[in-house]
């Protein structure tokens, strides 16, 4: 998959410098590609109802607005704060009216600008508990990243530390935050419904439920309970019946197409129940392929006859 790829590749190139502290900041010279697609710019836009992408080109960031104040979902990359306040404001709205920043889960692509943007914002942090402490070290205690300090990022103290099922609401928008780890301990799937021309409109904010390079799932895990987890969240996802399916990352819920086709079709574009499934479907079998070929390694050879 392209984006675990991206992540190993990255990990490579940082090798050479995991002895530094602190870590030098990334730069285009210095990621692949694609990676820069992670911090570059693009137009923000309106999606439906209260919900505005306010990311950057393949890093999703969404504003959810409201009469008493706005909600944000992640931050986006180590040094993509400027981009985010910008898209912000170019949609008419003001930053520092937004009130809570949620946080779909604490790894460097998505809450690297967290701290740049709390006190941009004055706004509250919301994380669910199990990233919380993974938020305030910087990425240092993540189960796969913590000796690589390209893949940290500013430590960022959570306000309000929730639980499954918990909920954040502001000016008539609720939000619900479900537990939904593995990738991390903390991984979080947000859920709302919309109204857009009269119609209710079920949508996601799906958590990541990618594994990425290094994670060990059957020999001496990554962490106590990570495949039960993965099951768990994945049979979760499983039993939701979202309209609207949106993520961290646009590659996930074929951002552009849509984009493009909202020009056209409005809030019709962004309705993609089956495309969800057929993301869900797919995470499902690259986990259990995974988890199968570990358990191979891990089992004894039969003794010749």
């Amino acid at each position: 998959m392209k984006i675990t790829a991206t992540l190993l590749l990255l990990a490579t190139l940082a090798g050479a410098s995991l002895a530094q502290q602190p870590a030098p900041a990334l730069t285009d010279k210095d990621m692949p590609a694609e990676f820069r697609d992670w911090l570059a710019p693009t137009e923000p836009l309106h999606i439906a109802g209260p919900i505005h992408y306010v990311g950057t080109r393949g890093i999703g960031v969404y504003l959810i607005t409201t009469p008493e104040g706005h909600i944000l979902l992640d931050g986006g990359m180590p040094g993509a704060a400027p981009l985010v306040e910008a898209s912000i404001r170019k949609l008419g709205f003001k930053p520092e009216d937004v009130r809570f920043i949620l946080v779909s889960h604490a790894h460097f692509d998505h809450v690297g600008s967290l701290a740049a943007l709390k006190k941009i914002t004055g706004a509250r942090v919301a994380a669910m508990a199990g990233d919380d402490d993974l938020l305030k070290s910087g990425g240092k205690t993540d189960y796969v990243f913590a000796g690589n300090p390209r893949l940290h990022f500013e430590p960022v103290t959570v306000d309000q530390v929730l639980k499954d099922g918990d909920t954040v609401t502001l000016g008539g928008v609720t939000l619900t935050g479900r537990h939904t780890p593995g990738h991390t301990r903390g991984n979080a799937t947000w859920l709302m419904t919309i109204e857009e021309g009269g119609t209710s409109y079920p949508v996601i904010f799906m958590g990541s439920t990618t594994v990425n390079p290094g994670t060990r799932l059957v020999r001496n895990p990554s962490y106590p309970g990570i495949v039960a987890d993965y099951r768990r969240s994945l049979d979760l996802l499983d039993s939701l019946q979202p309209t609207i399916f949106l993520a961290g990352h646009g590659s996930m819920f074929d951002f552009e197409a849509k984009r493009e086709r909202a020009a056209r079709e409005g809030v019709k574009a962004w309705v993609d129940p089956d495309g969800y499934r057929r993301r869900l479907a797919s995470q499902r079998e690259t986990f259990e392929a995974l988890v199968a070929k570990e358990s191979a390694a891990e089992a004894p050879t039969p003794p010749a006859k």
